[in-house]
């Protein structure tokens, strides 16, 4: 019996080494590409730019009509998406299994803590990332039906000044005005991005078959909008205002739209029961309360995963 020996190679590194912020930042680029399926099968591509397709429809078909019509309404800046929460709940569900849970379930955790990379760094990855997609979803949209207005206005403002006209000029929102409101619902889209993300990444780091995750995120989702709009309905019939607009804390979509009413006065008639007024701080303190408390919770799982 012969054997052989074969030299492959292996040298030490000598050269220059990167700082630790690429490591992390390595991870969130990989973590985000993983979120819409870049560098994986076309299957992996389906949802995420179905959905992302589906969110850019209402920005597209408003630029259309202002540019056909001439008329200044338009798509609620600010709810665009509390308008089309069911999207972004299916969103949640379908890629918040893919960036939690797949290293749980295959107990590849261990292997990233090896490296200098701590429970600290792998969760602000992972967080950066999903709020970076969902940013996405909605803030791409808004920003280009933004500038559809911008490209548009001028011929709004041409037909509103026209004898018999249905608007008149004053009515047409100032470029200063629109820009403030599309601004708003900018840091709207990103509080609404954080708490979403720091929510849906907990639920399915505690379920690691992606399946079991699926369903326990839309859910939590479901009962969540099914119970406040129940509990809400009832409040309302009974002309308790207050209470029905302080219920809208218990549910992600209302209590981040609430924090954009009662702080960035957005569309109140949007929602079922507004805030009470003077309660923006306090629906905002809630809302970095729930992030807070849900990254410290995720960090513990994913420290919890790799010893």
């Amino acid at each position: 019996m012969s054997t052989a020996i074969h030299d492959i190679g292996y040298r030490h590194y000598d050269g220059p080494r990167q700082k630790h912020g690429q490591t992390v930042r390595a991870l969130y680029v990989h973590n985000l590409r993983t979120l819409f399926g870049l560098g994986r099968g076309g299957k992996a591509k389906v949802i995420p730019f179905a959905l992302l397709a589906m969110m850019m429809l209402p920005a597209l078909g408003d630029i259309a009509i202002k540019a056909v019509v001439k008329q200044p309404d338009s798509f609620p800046m600010q709810g665009y998406g509390y308008i089309l929460n069911p999207l972004i709940a299916i969103f949640l569900a379908a890629q918040a299994p893919v960036a939690a849970s797949r290293e749980i379930r295959y107990r590849t955790v261990p292997l990233y803590f090896s490296r200098p990379v701590g429970p600290r760094d792998f969760v602000a990855a992972k967080f950066g990332a999903f709020t970076t997609a969902l940013l996405l979803l909605t803030a791409l949209p808004m920003t280009v039906m933004h500038i559809g207005f911008l490209l548009t206005r001028q011929g709004i403002v041409e037909a509103a000044s026209q004898p018999g006209a249905f608007r008149d000029v004053s009515e047409i929102p100032t470029v200063m005005e629109a820009t403030r409101e599309w601004a708003f619902g900018l840091i709207g889209a990103l509080l609404l991005a954080l708490v979403l993300s720091s929510f849906a990444l907990l639920v399915a780091a505690y379920m690691p078959r992606r399946g079991f995750g699926i369903a326990a995120v839309i859910a939590l989702y479901l009962v969540s909008n099914a119970v406040v709009g129940i509990a809400q309905g009832i409040a309302l019939t009974r002309s308790a205002y207050d209470l029905a607009g302080w219920l809208n804390l218990f549910t992600p979509f209302n209590l981040v739209y609430g924090t954009q009413v009662a702080l960035f006065k957005a569309d109140g008639g949007v929602i079922a029961a507004p805030p009470p007024s003077g309660t923006g701080i306090f629906f905002l303190l809630f809302c970095v309360i729930i992030v807070a408390g849900s990254l410290a919770a995720l960090h513990a799982r994913f420290r919890k995963a790799g010893a």
